[in-house]
């Protein structure tokens, strides 16, 4: 079999004009957990021709039961690079950036987000997000960004809106707000109106903070929305560079 030959369900559907703009197309991923993973995959299979990976993160023991970076045999291990192999064995020509990095407001500079066609932000950090929506909206850069994922269980009740038009979801509320007071006027969102589940088990003693509980259905339906947003976007709309 050639090597073109991985993605020809894909043209297919698509077709070659498609699958030529989805080549030349540089696409960030910022956050590679349990959404961001899928959507890294996805745009991957999808024939991205280039992709940035942006995480610190190690796998964890605890990212088995819903990450596609995570195995025993990798727990421990940085995400960025497994992620980055993964993607290879999928399409060994795809270009890919890798930045071991935990993306804040304080060390935005080191990521050049111009010169990106698309940004996906499932980053769980209220202040990254905020600027990387902040900068992909100062540059013109598509961005779509996830809202909460935790301590629900029904992928079929996410769905891809403005922020404006968003309702239930905590997360969501924060950053309607922040939005607002920065001048954002729009921002493509994933989220769900699914109200979070209560835990089974309380906080323990050492660690008064509640971590949420999570499956792989979730996050993972949520990172396929992601990519697929953009990947019809950028199919039927050509990024204007200044």
């Amino acid at each position: 079999m050639k090597m073109d030959e991985w993605n020809a369900r894909t043209e297919l559907l698509l077709g070659k004009e498609a699958l030529l703009k989805l080549k030349n197309a540089r696409v960030a991923v910022f956050g590679l957990g349990g959404v961001g993973g899928y959507a890294a995959h996805a745009l991957a299979r999808s024939g991205i021709g280039s992709i940035d990976l942006i995480d610190n993160d190690k796998v964890a023991l605890s990212n088995i039961n819903r990450q596609l970076v995570a195995y025993h045999s990798t727990v421990g291990l940085d995400k960025v690079q497994v992620i980055a192999n993964q993607l290879l064995d999928i399409n060994p020509d795809l270009k890919i950036v890798q930045h071991n990095l935990f993306f804040l407001p304080q060390n935005a500079d080191q990521i050049d987000f111009s010169v990106y066609d698309y940004v996906l932000d499932a980053i769980d950090t209220v202040s990254g997000k905020l600027e990387i929506i902040k900068r992909c909206n100062a540059l013109g850069v598509p961005v779509v960004s996830c809202m909460g994922t935790g301590n629900k269980l029904h992928p079929e009740m996410l769905e891809l809106a403005d922020i404006y038009q968003t309702s239930v979801c905590p997360l969501a509320r924060v950053m309607r707000s922040l939005c607002r007071k920065n001048g954002i006027e729009k921002l493509t969102v994933v989220y769900s109106k699914e109200p979070a589940m209560p835990p089974c088990a309380p906080a323990s003693s050492e660690n008064r903070r509640q971590v949420p509980g999570s499956a792989v259905f979730v996050p993972g339906a949520a990172g396929l929305l992601m990519a697929s947003k953009a990947v019809q976007d950028l199919i039927v709309e050509e990024k204007e560079r200044a």
